[in-house]
Order: C-alpha cells, then structure tokens, then sequence
C-alpha cells in the first residue's frame, strides 16, 4: 500500500478516504490502492464510505500520466474505468461523501454510487475534459448519460458546465449538500440505513436494475481501451 487511501472499519460499514496530501488525483497509484481497499470491503462484505480529503474529493485523473506514453495512460484509464463500473456493481451499498471538488474522473465515482453526499461550499463538481482540451473517455459519456438527469447530459458532458454543489443535485451529480461539519454524520447515518437491507436481495436487484446501465458501460469500456481517446 502507498499510504494514498485509508481503511477503516465499523461494525458492517468500512470508509475509504483518499488523502494524497494535495488534490487526491486519480493517479495509477491512488487508483491501485483504492481497488484492493474495495477487495477488502468486499471481502468483508461492508457498505463503504468513500470519502476524500477536506476541500478535495478528487480533481480527477492525474495530468502528468496523460504526458507519459500511451502505456501509461492506458493502465490508468483501465484503472479508472474499472473502479467506476465496480462501484456501480458493487455488491454492497456504495455511499460517496463529496468532501469538496469533484472534476472529471472524481465526478465518475460520484455518478457510480448508490449514495452521493456533498459539501456545500464554493467547490465546483463536474466534467471540465473539453474545457481543459481532453475529449471526454467513452466510458465516462456512457456513466453520465445513466446517471445524470437528461436537460443536463448535454451541458455537463458536451460543454464542461461545472457545478456549484447545489446546482450538481440538480444535475444529477449528487443527492444532497450538506453543511461541512455534517457530511461525516450523514454520511454514516445513510450507510447504517444501507447496511439494513438484505445484502443478497440488494445484490441481485442491483444487478438487475442495473444490468443495461452495466452492458452499455461494459462496451463502451472495450471501446476506449482499444483507441483510448479516440
């Protein structure tokens, strides 16, 4: 372990929080320790927090990479791509806890949760990839064309509108924003309300709610890493 992310567990919750010290980017690192902390979680068959660190959730994929080579930047996509279709299939609740700015691919693991919790404050949560002269991955399109309300596919994906936390509840992005001082309640009050449910039963119907959101992200993750960015 890389120390990037934190395990801790409480009875049937386990939280993860990404703290790289910064800006919690999605580096291949921070990406191949936040899957072997769901292994664990899985193993363990805990509902899962994941948080990130005050003022940060994540600002995405980490930049240097993407100067890198294609090798490179391949394994951080697959990592990438990989942990938001886990998280949407995951078979225990999911709950984000949004500690702050979610951009670009920190924004995909909000959209993949089963419960979004944000800060409110002055951060700003969406796909900022055009703006920034990135073409959005096909995975990420087809994640937020599942998750995010359809007046707001367009805007969010297509002309990188980033969102106040507020706004990103009407957006789709996130359930609810809450005073920073709550989020850690919340958070574990919304998980032990998670953990209640039949875990077999929560399973399988995930699965099956989820089984045309799951083939089309699926495709769309063979597509973009055959060309990435293509």
């Amino acid at each position: 372990m890389s120390g990037l992310a934190s395990y801790e567990i409480d009875g049937r919750i386990a939280t993860i929080a990404m703290d790289d010290g910064k800006v919690n980017a999605l580096s291949i690192e921070m990406l191949t320790e936040l899957h072997a902390l769901f292994d664990r979680a899985e193993r363990e068959q805990a509902v899962v927090i994941l948080t990130g660190r005050e003022k940060y959730f994540s600002a995405g994929f980490d930049l240097k990479v993407f100067a890198s080579g294609a090798e490179p930047l391949l394994e951080m996509l697959t990592l990438g791509a990989t942990l938001a279709e886990r998280i949407l299939s995951f078979p225990t609740p999911v709950v984000v806890a949004c500690t702050g700015h979610a951009v670009a691919a920190g924004s995909f693991l909000a959209l993949a949760a089963d419960a979004r919790i944000g800060v409110d404050g002055p951060y700003r949560i969406g796909l900022n990839e055009v703006k920034i002269g990135l073409t959005v991955p096909w995975f990420a399109i087809e994640l937020a064309r599942q998750r995010l309300h359809p007046a707001h596919f367009d805007r969010a994906v297509i002309s990188a509108t980033m969102y106040s936390p507020q706004e990103a509840v009407t957006a789709g992005f996130l359930d609810t924003a809450v005073a920073p001082e709550e989020i850690g309640q919340i958070a574990l009050q919304v998980a032990g309300e998670l953990a209640e449910v039949d875990p077999a039963a929560h399973t399988a119907t995930k699965l099956r709610a989820r089984a045309g959101s799951l083939a089309a992200l699926r495709s769309a993750i063979e597509t973009e890493l055959v060309a990435p960015g293509s």
